[in-house]
């Protein structure tokens, strides 16, 4: 993290994030009962919008995993009060494992789109609320872009379980996203180089990054599936990250997919 980041200010922030997800999180089980009735995640009984049939093709299609880094996957991570529950409930690290494995093992190009910020985006004159917010539990700090001082074990860099499929010298490690979509890095222009205009997607966080990649890759031409529990978001008094996200997954991914559903069709079951 940043040295400007003050200790005790942190905590302070970390302490009253922590109470009012802890006072939503009750609130969401005062009454288990309808709770479970309602089965929030659930798709619907009877849906109104057509599966769109989207089929994998393995010479076109790459997968994207988002922000796979500590400070958004890990109990370690500075955002971990507010993106914990829904990551530990949607069983997202291991998921993304599996994802890594299966995508490797098929021989499909995979792409990071990780998200940094240095010393210079501190000073931003103006700020939207997750920015703020970002800014002040210093996620995602690093030093500065061209070195890689205090990098290793910080919230910046990429989970543990992650590391051996992405440093396999491989992988393409994208510029960083600066907000929310891929527009400010190579992203788009690496998926073209190879070739790819269909895209898996997975990553954090559901309802700001994913979903505004998800946006940019639809406007440009791609076919992207979304694997809805390889994503997870935060929950907070404005509302739960994920449960806004899935509604507009629904709406306009082209796949809506578990893990295993994506890895049968890796391997050519579907």
């Amino acid at each position: 993290m940043c040295e400007h980041n003050g200790h005790t200010g942190r905590r302070t922030f970390l302490t009253g994030i922590a109470a009012a997800a802890a006072a939503t999180a009750v609130a969401a089980t005062a009454v288990p009962e309808a709770k479970a009735a309602n089965a929030p995640y659930a798709d619907p009984t009877n849906p109104a919008l057509p599966d769109p049939g989207m089929t994998l093709d393995l010479q076109r299609v790459a997968l994207v995993v988002i922000d796979p880094q500590i400070d958004f996957m890990s109990p370690e991570g500075a955002s971990w009060p507010v993106v914990g529950e829904s990551v530990t409930e949607h069983n997202l690290v291991p998921n993304l494992v599996r994802l890594f494995e299966a995508a490797k093992r098929s021989g499909i190009p995979v792409a990071i789109s990780p998200h940094y910020y240095y010393p210079h985006d501190h000073t931003w004159k103006f700020q939207g609320p997750l920015e703020i917010f970002q800014h002040k539990l210093g996620m995602f700090d690093r030093r500065g872009p061209l070195t890689l001082d205090g990098f290793e074990g910080s919230g910046a860099e990429f989970m543990p379980e992650f590391k051996p499929y992405i440093e396999d010298g491989k992988t393409i490690v994208c510029s960083p996203h600066k907000l929310y979509g891929p527009q400010a890095n190579d992203l788009v222009l690496q998926l073209r180089k190879q070739r790819v205009d269909q895209i898996i997607l997975a990553g954090m966080a559901s309802n700001l990054c994913v979903e505004s990649h998800l946006r940019e890759f639809l406007e440009l031409g791609f076919e992207v599936a979304v694997v809805r529990d390889a994503v997870a978001g935060a929950k907070l008094p404005e509302g739960d990250g994920y449960l806004s996200a899935l509604i507009n997954f629904r709406f306009i991914a082209n796949g809506l997919w578990t893990t295993d559903e994506v890895i049968s069709r890796l391997n050519n079951k579907v």
